[in-house]
């Protein structure tokens, strides 16, 4: 059951975030208001209402974006909205234009996460994509999924399609999504091999390697808080060594000593071949790895290990305390 209270703005200011996953809260004032909280601090207003037989939650937007009163007032109409019948599409429309729809409603991603996804379904739906959205069934779909080569790239594009076909359902193109009831496919989880012990000896098998480029950009994945494409991507014109931030986000000690110590003789901080950055020195990571003794591990290993230890602050300075602090007692 959410925990009750009036809600104002000191006391939403001042709500801890929880541990792990994410609290609910309930407005006196408004019962119909309630609020997510999540364990990296972010609160959003929602209302929960059971419509047309299922239970909806509906969200209003993110605190303090908005506020109080425009989520309270807000709630009427977010409900009288949700209510209303669904307008059914008599015209029949393909998957393609379809997709073309769902992708510019409910797909918000930079453009290179974009344009990966639209070469993913070319790739592995070009079969159903000039078919009418009624006309495929889960059959149709089951096929193309079992043709797909990798448990994890099937069970992505499975879920891919269960969100568009929830949407068309949503939008009126569908009665009922054909897929529903399609069995989920089985996963082996890879775990991640990563722990303090081999925190220690990966560091020391990137001080080991002769390339300063190469050695300097392995590091500052440990130091960055900050997956391998943003990392290697860095440009000088986003750091601000006078408030330790790169692109308004801190820095901690250990990646700022390092970034000063580095050339600042182009565009890019981790220079690639030609002109442009550094993108993924598979080889290089996999003699480090090695060296290590961890030969299944990965660049997106150690930004994942990192983050999950990481306590999340809304203020910056609290938010670079405890990257300094976690750097200190993994590197002990």
């Amino acid at each position: 059951m959410a925990h009750q209270f009036f809600f104002n703005p000191f006391i939403l200011d001042n709500l801890p975030a929880p541990a792990s996953g994410f609290d609910v809260v309930q407005d006196i004032s408004e019962p119909r208001l309630r609020m997510y909280v999540t364990s990296r601090g972010v609160k959003t207003f929602f209302v929960r209402k059971r419509i047309h037989g299922r239970d909806k939650r509906i969200i209003i937007g993110n605190y303090p974006d908005v506020d109080i009163e425009q989520a309270r007032s807000a709630v009427p109409d977010v409900l009288a909205t949700a209510m209303e019948k669904k307008h059914i599409h008599r015209k029949k429309i393909t998957l393609k234009k379809f997709l073309d729809i769902y992708l510019e409603k409910k797909v918000h991603r930079n453009s290179y996460s974009c344009y990966k996804l639209e070469r993913a379904i070319q790739r592995h739906l070009a079969t159903l994509l000039d078919k009418n959205i009624s006309d495929i069934n889960a059959d149709d779909v089951a096929g193309v999924i079992a043709n797909i080569s990798g448990r994890a790239i099937a069970a992505r594009m499975q879920e891919f399609l269960q969100s568009v076909f929830k949407y068309a359902v949503d939008t009126g193109y569908l009665k009922d999504s054909p897929i529903a009831n399609l069995p989920k496919i089985k996963q082996n989880r890879r775990v991640r091999p990563l722990n303090k012990s081999g925190l220690h000896r990966l560091v020391n098998a990137i001080e080991q390697e002769e390339d300063a480029n190469m050695r300097a950009a392995f590091l500052m994945l440990i130091y960055g808080f900050a997956p391998k494409g943003r990392i290697f991507s860095m440009q000088w014109a986003d750091l601000d060594f006078n408030h330790y931030t790169w692109c308004d986000k801190p820095l901690s000690d250990m990646a700022v000593v390092l970034l000063q110590d580095l050339p600042q003789d182009g565009r890019w901080v981790f220079a690639g071949r030609g002109r442009g950055h550094l993108t993924d020195p598979r080889v290089a990571w996999r003699r480090v790895a090695q060296r290590a003794g961890i030969p299944d591990l990965t660049m997106d290993d150690v930004n994942k290990y990192l983050m999950r230890q990481l306590v999340w602050a809304s203020d910056k300075e609290d938010f670079r305390a405890n990257m300094n602090a976690l750097l200190t007692e993994v590197m002990a």
